[in-house]
């Protein structure tokens, strides 16, 4: 059962860097390469393990990246994190949800009032809509209180599967997808775990591949993995716990 008495935050997600992260590193097995930038067996049972090993060694008790006290404001936190980073977000909700603390008295706002306080997140005027549409439905169709299905959820004005399962997996521990950000995408492509494009494909070969009961903390750990250590342009390659389990043809560094 959720606690609405809890701020769930993510002081606990910073990587494990340095000798630690090495260390890590050298505890997993080499996957073995073709040729530069290609494994021999991407999707062996066995490197899959690996690479969830070392991800949960190196974010012990990772939690989601968007400061909420309750669904309904993990959901609007998500929706505006769209294009905008966590931090970012995290500075604009404290304000926003102490104008307008509930479902009902987000609806009953006027959209030039929402868009002031989320200006700085980005598309502030679509996500002004967005939020305010999320609310009236949240309001007028589940009682003020945010469904717990994806087919529901997903009735919400903005929200789409990767708020989805950011809130039924962070908030009500309900696994019922993998959440596909940028980072996710980006970082299931450099492993080899995808070959697709579409945040929809991706997450149903990442279903496929890793284990049901790790779906949650296996996004959050790519997602802070991605912002932390493998990031786009100059990954840190040193300091990555999966080095011997990646043969990216951009790493910046290798021990095989």
């Amino acid at each position: 059962m959720a606690k609405t008495t809890v701020v769930r935050t993510a002081a606990k997600a910073k990587a494990v860097v340095g000798a630690k992260a090495r260390a890590i590193a050298k505890s997993e097995p080499v996957a073995a390469k073709k040729k530069i930038g290609k494994t021999v067996n991407p999707l062996a049972p066995e490197r899959i393990a690996a690479i969830l090993d070392a991800l949960r060694k190196t974010y012990p008790g990772v939690v989601c990246a968007l400061n909420h006290k309750g669904a309904w404001e993990l959901t609007v936190a998500t929706i505006l994190s769209a294009q905008c980073t966590d931090v970012r977000v995290n500075l604009v909700t404290p304000a926003l949800f102490k104008a307008f603390s509930t479902p009902k008295a987000m609806a009953a706002a006027s959209l030039p009032e929402l868009e002031d306080l989320i200006r700085t997140t980005g598309f502030f005027r679509n996500k002004a809509k967005s939020i305010q549409g999320a609310a009236r439905v949240v309001t007028e169709e589940f009682g003020g209180k945010v469904p717990q299905t994806m087919e529901e959820i997903l009735t919400l004005p903005g929200v789409a599967r990767k708020t989805g399962n950011v809130v039924l997996g962070s908030w009500f521990n309900i696994a019922v997808g993998v959440v596909v950000d940028t980072h996710v995408m980006r970082l299931s492509k450099r492993l080899e775990l995808t070959k697709e494009t579409a945040p929809e494909k991706v997450e149903k070969d990442l279903m496929k591949i890793i284990p049901q009961d790790r779906w949650i903390a296996f996004s959050h750990e790519l997602i802070h993995h991605g912002r932390q250590i493998c990031v786009a342009r100059k990954p840190k390659c040193v300091d990555c716990t999966l080095e011997r389990l990646c043969n990216s043809g951009d790493k910046t560094w290798s021990s095989h």
